[in-house]
This record gives C-alpha cells, structure tokens and sequence, in this order.
C-alpha cells in the first residue's frame, strides 16, 4: 500500500512516536517470524503475538500510516520473511473487522474488490460513470443472488469505478474507516455519514484518448460484505480434497456471475451506447485483489511492448526465443524478459516488470513464460539473473 500523497505535516513529537511504533512492529514481527515453526508457544511468544497485533491496530485507528509504512521498510531490509509476515497482518487487519454485539453475536464486516478491464473505444468518461440507478442497484443484488456471499450476510456495493490512483491513495487507516464506516451504514437505521469512503472517491484523471483509439482500462468496483462470523457458508473445509473442491464451486459461481452481469456494468460504465468489453478478475479481498490487478496490467504491459518490439522489426512471435529472469535496478526487484531473433541472436526488445517485496518470485517467472506463449513465443529459456550489465546468467531451457 502506497502511502499518502499528501500527508499532513508532523510535530517532532509524533516523529519520535512513528519511529518509536515502527521499530516496535518490525522488531516484533522479526521475531515472530523467527519462531513461527516452533510446536509450543511460549508465556512470551503469545504476549508478543498480542503486543503484535495490538499495535497493528492502535496505528491503524490513530492513522498511523506513516509509522506502518516506515515499520515495513524496517523489516525489509532484516529479513523478508518477517515483512511479508508484518505486512500481511496490518492489511488483514485494515481490510476485515470483527465487531461484538451487545447480544453476544460476532459480526465480521471485509472489504472487497473485484478487479476489471474495460476495453472500449475512446476510453471510459468518468461523467458518464454509475449513472444507470436500476443497473447499480441489480447489480449490488446481484452478489448475493449469485451466491458470491451467503444468502445471509448484506453487501454494500460504492457507486463508482475506482481508477487505479484512487486505489494507490487509499492507505491502510483508510480501508480500515471505510470498513467501519460500512458497518455503521449496514447495521443502524438512519442514513449515516461516510467521510472515509467519500474520500477515496478523488476522481479520474484526465481522459487522453481519441475517440478512435482502443482503450483497455484497469478498473476495481469496492464493496463490503456483513457476516457472521460463524456463518458455514465461509468455512472451509479441512480435508484438502473438500477444500479444494469448495474453492472450485466458488470459482463457477464467480465465472457464471462474470458473463450474466457484464451487460449491467457495461451500463454502469457507458451511457451513450458504446460497446464496452468486460474482463473480470476473481473478487478477493482489497488488498489481495488490487494487487492482482495490478500485477495482471503490468503483464498486459509487458505483452504489448513485447509484441511491438516484434512488430518493429517485423519479426513473427515463432521466429525468436526469449530469455526470462530476475533482475536488481536501483535496489528493486523486476523480472525482465529479453527476446531475441533466431536467426543471429540479436536482441529485439527487453522488458521490466516489477516484483513486489510481497510476491513469490517463481511465480512472478511463470507469469512472464504464460505471457510469451500468449503471443507466440515457443521457445523460453530461464536465467538465474541478469547482472549489472544486462547479461544472463546461468541460463537454462525452461520447462512447465
């Protein structure tokens, strides 16, 4: 999560604070993680879980953006495991509150996206969106006839097509008073402000396509979903045999959501008769969704410059090899494809996408070697990395 663009100026007195929780969270996520495989936990294992996880949630209600971010960066640099420990905590935490009830039930309230691309010509109008009221609102009803949430849970669906900039600037302790903004919209009679959520909303930037041009646009809908927390329809079962079949059963029901409300939010997003393309990616929490979103735009990226580096030189996909591997710029991670003609090896094109300190890096290589059979490519080698100068090293075929 990327933090505030504009964050507000800070006493030395809140500095030292944010310093002092950083160092605090990272510290304690290190040695979390260091003893993460041990059997027994203990009297000071489980304290430091609870200080853990107690802090992860005092800087998210004081907005403590700054001290989370800065607490992330702290473990990266020690021990990558640990971030990724760290960080999949604090988004846990942002994105999916419990609440208890005075009558002893818990209610768990998520936030969720599902990401989309848009393809249509001239691109999508920001003006233009959410402006069919009967559309938005079959289509908020449609998650739960779709049975994509339990019959008994309620979803509150956000009006509006989130641009990737607006996703960027939502930071952890906004998710996590979005959230809770709709929980007190979900569960309370009167209709109840949403500060939080109206802010997220901080528009388009400026639309730069001619009305020839084919656009294909990254967009997330935003929703939340009100549970029990002991609701069966979201238990999954132990046996991986049932888990696995569970998670397929979800899966149809998501594909055939998919193409029976494609045409509604065609209609949210166009009002004057263009035919838009829709592609779904699979509804996931915010955080795990966005990311995926923006990991499959980086490989859309990726496959076009690749197929335009191609086009330049007027060779077919079939008539040049491509070399995939990791690679260090500016102390980033990226995973870089170069392609190569068949006939002299000469270099055609080389592209970068970049690795996130959260993703599985072979996963990250498998996604690039789909990509490449997606345009033809057919013949893939693997380097170990590519060195400072851009050479491979260590390279072997690759083999799915």
């Amino acid at each position: 999560m990327h933090k505030s663009k504009h964050p507000a100026p800070k006493k030395p007195v809140e500095e030292n604070q944010d310093d002092a929780l950083a160092h605090k969270l990272a510290s304690l996520a290190i040695e979390l993680d260091a003893r993460k495989d041990r059997v027994a936990k203990t009297d000071n294992s489980k304290n430091d879980e609870a200080d853990f996880h107690r802090l992860i949630r005092k800087c998210l209600q004081q907005k403590r953006d700054e001290a989370l971010q800065e607490a992330i960066d702290i473990a990266e640099e020690s021990d990558r495991d640990a971030c990724r420990l760290l960080r999949e905590n604090i988004e846990e935490a942002s994105e999916n509150v419990v609440f208890r009830r005075e009558d002893g039930r818990e209610l768990e309230v998520n936030a969720f996206v599902v990401p989309l691309f848009a393809r249509s010509g001239g691109g999508l109008r920001a003006e233009q969106c959410f402006q069919d009221e009967e559309a938005f609102d079959l289509l908020r009803a449609s998650f739960l006839e779709a049975q994509l949430e339990s019959r008994d849970a309620s979803v509150v669906l956000v009006s509006h097509a989130y641009h990737p900039d607006e996703i960027r600037g939502i930071t952890y302790s906004q998710i996590n008073a979005m959230v809770r903004e709709a929980y007190d919209s979900m569960t309370r009679k009167k209709a109840v402000a949403a500060p939080a959520i109206e802010q997220s909303m901080s528009g388009w930037p400026e639309n730069h396509f001619a009305p020839d041009d084919v656009a294909v646009e990254l967009r997330f809908l935003l929703g939340f979903t009100l549970k029990r927390l002991d609701d069966p329809f979201y238990q999954v079962p132990k046996k991986e045999a049932a888990a696995d079949a569970y998670f397929e059963t979800r899966a149809k029901r998501f594909q055939q959501w998919a193409q029976q409300v494609a045409p509604l939010v065609t209609r949210c997003l166009v009002n004057d008769g263009r035919d838009v393309e829709i592609d779904f990616l699979y509804q996931d929490l915010f955080h795990g969704g966005t990311a995926r979103g923006f990991a499959e735009y980086d490989t859309l990226q990726m496959m076009a410059e690749l197929h335009h580096g191609l086009d330049d030189h007027g060779i077919d996909p079939e008539h040049a090899h491509a070399v995939v591997g990791p690679t260090d710029i500016d102390g980033e991670m990226f995973v870089r494809v170069n392609l190569h003609a068949n006939a002299d090896d000469d270099l055609l094109v080389s592209s970068e996408k970049a690795i996130g300190t959260a993703a599985d890096l072979m996963s990250e290589v498998e996604d690039a070697c789909d990509a490449l059979t997606t345009i033809g490519v057919k013949a893939v080698s693997l380097a170990m990395k590519f060195d400072a100068d851009g050479n491979a090293v260590d390279v072997r075929p690759y083999r799915r």
